[in-house]
């Protein structure tokens, strides 16, 4: 729902680097050469990046349940 703030594998703040990373994506980039850009260089900070599901706009549209 939320990006994780640190990677659950090395602890490495990944937070920052999601918005940055989607916008590379966005001009054409490809995700291995965007990930160098922004300097993640290990695979368990990339898989926390590539696996993420945004949910919280799909989830903003439904009423609270009371």
């Amino acid at each position: 729902m939320i990006i994780p703030i640190r990677c659950f594998s090395c602890g490495k703040l990944i937070a920052h680097i999601y918005k940055p990373y989607l916008e590379l994506l966005e001009k054409g980039e490809r995700s291995e050469d965007a990930f160098k850009q922004l300097g993640l260089e290990r695979f368990c900070c990339q898989r926390m990046i590539v696996g993420h599901v945004d949910l919280i706009d799909d989830l903003l549209k439904f009423s609270r349940l009371q």
